[in-house]
């Protein structure tokens, strides 16, 4: 019977961090990161980033509300720049980075968790 050797434990551990680093950045799922994961520093400096762009989205939906009449440029550019910056965290943490994100980064130094 084989036993796994720590290569593989260390492999599967991972590529579960990358998975809850990816999940991070896209949206609501990064409640099932913080869950998993918060424990370990990586993950948890993707959370933070990626919290900040989910409550910039959060003040854009409640604040800004398009309708499919009335759009609004400003408001489209803005989640346009949100989803360029959560694509920017994915390839981060792909990448095994922990690099700050352009203009939110620094904001996410403020979460004490």
């Amino acid at each position: 019977m084989d036993t796994p050797n720590n290569n593989t434990v260390v492999s599967n551990e991972k590529s579960s961090n990358t998975l809850m680093g990816i999940l991070a950045y896209l949206g609501p799922l990064i409640i099932i990161s913080y869950l998993v994961a918060k424990d370990n520093p990586f993950v948890k400096f993707h959370i933070k980033q990626g919290l900040i762009l989910v409550i910039i989205n959060l003040i854009l939906w409640i604040f800004a509300p398009n309708s499919y009449w009335h759009r609004n440029p400003i408001v489209d550019i803005l989640n346009l720049a949100i989803l360029v910056l959560a694509i920017i965290g994915i390839v981060n943490v792909v990448q095994k980075k922990e690099k700050m994100l352009p203009i939110v980064g620094s904001l996410s130094s403020y979460f004490k968790f």
